[in-house]
């Protein structure tokens, strides 16, 4: 599913200006405002749905290979985060939908969450 698709699914906006970020693809999602869930469970291509708005969501972003975040309840990033977002080119997405509504739109279009052996492996470390 691309960031293009995304936006329209949770009525998100795209907080860069950069058009090549519309045609990222993203395989699986996850929704955590813990970023040390998202460290143990991720897995590549990973759409990040969260309500942590902050520089720390960016660099689990960049250590975790998360394609893009988007930010929950319409919080919206301070220009730190988003000029840090930029410089790692990662999208940054808002919605203000709940992360419970945004998941569920997403997984209603074919969206999956990470899967049940990472969350295995994960647990085995």
């Amino acid at each position: 599913m691309t960031i293009r698709s995304i936006l329209d699914i949770i009525d998100a906006v795209l907080l860069s200006d950069k058009e090549r970020h519309l045609d990222i693809e993203v395989t699986v999602a996850c929704g955590a405002d813990l970023m040390s869930d998202v460290l143990a469970y991720s897995e590549s291509g990973l759409l990040l749905l969260t309500g942590l708005n902050k520089p720390q969501t960016v660099r689990t972003a960049e250590l975790s290979d998360i394609k893009a975040i988007a930010f929950v309840r319409g919080k919206v990033p301070d220009t730190a985060t988003i000029k840090l977002a930029d410089e790692k080119d990662i999208p940054l997405l808002v919605t203000g939908l709940s992360m419970f509504e945004a998941c569920g739109r997403l997984y209603q279009h074919g969206l999956r969450g990470v899967s049940t052996l990472c969350i295995l492996n994960a647990r085995k470390r």
